[in-house]
């Protein structure tokens, strides 16, 4: 089979055992539970051979048989038959799609009401949703995953796939259909403000390629009825009783552009990523405030992250620190670019720095020797909470990142942040802020392929998919 029908057979399986457990609960009776399963897809690669070494993705080092026992398939649709058409292209292969045999817990099918499980006694059969398959061994290259007979093929595996399509809609309040591939990163509310008012001008626009808007509090907007809303509207609008609210400004294929208000912290930057990556995103942007490092700079000055100095504690037992997390050259030139487009061209208020970050909010508390102790060495020329997880994550998944951080504070030269300066800064700044990442994100859509880059492919432990 090519690879079209490979996909689809897999939502068919995966659609049949949907079917099947309504039945069952419908019926009462779950002895057939043992037949909803998961699919799995084998990609046996029949003979190795050099191919262009430009490729991104979709090569092996050696023949053999790769396999992902995938959930939710259709999520993915576009994307599995984008990959195994590159990677049947790139050798001859043999495609095949069968019944894993791993059945599904019920909590973990989608528009399930898994309630009645926890109501009463769970039927002889009917397997609980285990955490022992939730880990990201895959993804962080352990060696028993790629020395068995049948290699991997995708980066997540179905329970660890279906418990980060859960905690995203936990926190958002959204469920994953309408995550787009664009992510931007943001810890103020005003920033969604900014995003919401872009987002309804598009929708209102001739010739917009957005045609549908999600909005945090749940609500559809289209681009065919809606009205430009009165405030009470957009107010409800950006309204959510959830951790991380979110808007989605939906193009053709999930090709726009998602926001999210992830909060303060690199323990809320890394929730977040880790479960928006089995969604493969194609990149993903922070955009926030810093402390600028540096005597000359000024309230409002630009940070382009160009290296990151990680003092944020999270991801050490995944990423060794002197392991370098590499600057993505497509997304550093379409931030610039956008920058001069907002701006002009004189970019003397942007500039290119280490963004150092920290899991301590009160880091310029301590005693100018401690502070000077922590930074001896240092190029950083910004601090904060969020950037070096955000790419450290994006490193570690293979999603290209960026930062643009606004300069809020210059805390080592006397100006620290204090409501008064920090409210009249926010005013000033965030819609400028906010389009230099929406347009960069524009051009990185524009041209997707161009953002496939290799320097997020491994020496070692490498999949064949992106």
């Amino acid at each position: 089979m090519n690879a079209v029908e490979a996909v689809e057979k897999l939502i068919n399986h995966y659609d049949r055992s949907c079917a099947l457990a309504t039945q069952c609960c419908e019926s009462g009776n779950f002895d057939n539970w043992k037949d909803i399963t998961y699919p799995k897809l084998m990609v046996r690669v029949l003979r190795w051979h050099p191919i262009d070494r430009t490729e991104p993705f979709g090569y092996v080092d050696e023949a053999g048989v790769y396999s992902a026992v995938i959930s939710r398939p259709r999520l993915l649709r576009s994307y599995l038959i984008a990959q195994l058409e590159r990677l049947t292209s790139n050798y001859p292969c043999e495609l095949q799609v069968g019944d894993s045999e791993i059945a599904i817990a019920p909590e973990y099918l989608p528009d399930f009401n898994a309630e009645v499980f926890l109501q009463t006694e769970r039927p002889a059969g009917v397997p609980r949703p285990s955490l022992d398959m939730v880990d990201d061994a895959i993804v962080d290259g352990e060696w028993e995953v790629f020395h068995r007979s049948e290699k991997p093929l995708f980066h997540f595996s179905p329970q660890r796939f279906d418990m980060a399509c859960a905690r995203i809609e936990h926190y958002t309040g959204i469920g994953v259909q309408s995550v787009q591939k664009y992510l931007l990163f943001t810890n103020y509310g005003m920033h969604m403000s900014e995003f919401l008012r872009f987002a309804l001008f598009e929708l209102h626009r001739p010739g917009s390629r957005y045609h549908e808007l999600v909005t945090a509090s749940g609500a559809v907007l289209h681009s065919t009825t809606a009205e430009y809303p009165s405030e009470e509207i957009f107010e409800q609008a950006l309204r959510s009783l959830h951790q991380m609210p979110r808007l989605d400004l939906v193009a053709a294929d999930n090709s726009g552009v998602t926001m999210v208000n992830i909060g303060v912290g690199p323990s809320n930057a890394k929730t977040i990523t880790d479960c928006l990556a089995v969604l493969r995103p194609e990149a993903w942007i922070m955009i926030g405030h810093c402390a600028g490092l540096d005597g000359r700079m000024r309230i409002g000055d630009l940070i382009l992250g160009n290296a990151y100095q990680r003092s944020d504690n999270l991801l050490n037992g995944h990423i060794p620190l002197d392991l370098p997390i590499p600057a993505i050259p497509e997304v550093q030139r379409a931030l610039e670019a956008s920058v001069k487009e907002i701006y002009g061209e004189d970019l003397s208020l942007m500039r290119t720095g280490t963004v150092i970050s920290t899991d301590d909010r009160n880091w310029e508390w301590h005693t100018p020797r401690a502070l000077w102790e922590w930074l001896r060495g240092s190029t950083a020329a910004a601090c904060d909470m969020e950037s070096a997880t955000l790419a450290a994550n994006g490193y570690r998944y293979r999603v290209p990142y960026g930062t643009l951080l606004s300069v809020s504070d210059l805390p080592l030269n006397a100006v620290p942040k204090l409501p008064a300066g920090a409210q009249a800064f926010y005013s000033s700044s965030k819609e400028a802020h906010v389009m230099c990442a929406v347009r960069a994100v524009e051009k990185l859509a524009a041209q997707p392929e161009k953002l496939h880059t290799r320097k997020l492919r491994r020496t070692v432990a490498e999949l064949p998919l992106r």
